[in-house]
């Protein structure tokens, strides 16, 4: 590749940071402007082929389905939703509820997919009735748990599927449960912290009957096929920019060490951490490597939101803006990772 080639493809990137928090229009359009960055870098690297534009076109449409049942589900059982929040708060009150309500779909994720995951805590987040400075503070911390959580089971979320594909063979021989009993005992109190963050940390206002968060009509057809189609053109800009950076990411991560391995994970924040662990996990790797590497990708893919698929979800159906996101995510996503990377250099 031409140095011409990795300079455009490092502007791309640096421009997929910086403009969603400078530039008005472009976080109020960031699903059309990371398509755009995504084909630049797609026509930079000269990849295009038949193949990427049928994935770019299929991959969506599970995810954007999915949101579209959910949608449509949610807004017909709405009232039972309701109920249950109502009994749960009213046994053990609006902060201990929250608690266990992000706790539980943080592990249900594993299971249930970080997609139903992210859809279940919005309309959780919508009923409670919380302001607007409180309900974008809950997503965000609960979108690090989601994301942390899916990533035990290979059915969780793309990134764990990707992990345990690639290292299927030896000398790992990862099956199912490989990455629950490699990453159970690390995620586990991130899951609890950012729980407690969420639920604790500061009071959770409350929003009256005519302001955002109190009652809310239900959604109309337009408003769920509109956010449907908004995580579609998410999902393939994201297709795009992972396989038009992938030239690069192949190139540089294998000479990296392994806190420099561990400090480039702050990308996927802006890359989908999926992308990342597909061109940096390979099977000569120690499992102190996969370890180190995966915890990078799972907190940094928090901190923006195009890092994970429950930011991508949350995001859309609550209005988050990207300064937004960002604000909240940044300084929980920062002690994270430097606790991570402190932890790692006393035990290995």
């Amino acid at each position: 590749m031409s140095y011409w080639a990795v300079a455009s493809l490092a502007l791309i990137t640096a421009l997929v940071l910086l403009l969603p928090f400078s530039v008005k229009r472009v976080e109020e359009e960031l699903e059309v402007f990371l398509l755009l960055m995504g084909c630049a870098a797609m026509t930079v690297s000269g990849l295009w082929s038949w193949h990427i534009v049928k994935e770019s076109l299929l991959e969506p449409l599970k995810i954007s389905l999915a949101v579209l049942i959910a949608g449509y589900l949610f807004r017909s059982g709405r009232g039972r939703i309701e109920g249950f929040i109502e009994r749960l708060e009213g046994r053990i009150g609006v902060k201990h509820s929250l608690f266990v309500l992000i706790v539980a779909l943080a592990f249900l994720s594993s299971l249930l997919t970080a997609i139903i995951a992210a859809l279940v805590l919005c309309e959780i987040l919508y009923h409670l009735r919380l302001d607007r400075p409180s309900r974008v503070r809950t997503a965000v911390y609960a979108c690090y748990a989601i994301g942390l959580g899916a990533a035990l089971t290979p059915l969780g979320e793309p990134l764990s599927t990707i992990v345990t594909s690639r290292l299927q063979g030896p000398p790992h021989n990862a099956g199912f449960f490989w990455l629950a009993e490699l990453l159970w005992l690390w995620v586990t109190p991130a899951i609890l912290a950012v729980a407690a963050l969420a639920a604790y940390w500061r009071p959770l206002g409350r929003a009256d009957a005519a302001g955002q968060g109190g009652d809310l009509p239900p959604e109309t057809h337009k408003e769920l096929f509109l956010r449907a189609s908004k995580v579609y053109v998410f999902v393939a800009a994201l297709v795009y920019l992972g396989e038009g950076l992938s030239p690069v990411a192949e190139k540089l991560i294998p000479a990296l060490k392994g806190w420099q391995l561990y400090w480039l994970g702050l990308t996927s924040a802006a890359l989908d951490n999926a992308t990342l662990a597909a061109a940096g996990i390979v099977p000569s790797m120690s499992r102190q490597q996969i370890l180190s590497f995966t915890l990078s990708l799972l907190v940094s893919g928090g901190v923006l939101i195009p890092g994970n698929i429950p930011n991508i979800i949350s995001a859309a159906k609550l209005g988050i803006k990207s300064r937004e996101w960002a604000g909240a995510a940044l300084p929980v996503g920062a002690a994270l990772l430097l606790v991570y990377f402190l932890a790692l250099g006393i035990i290995y």
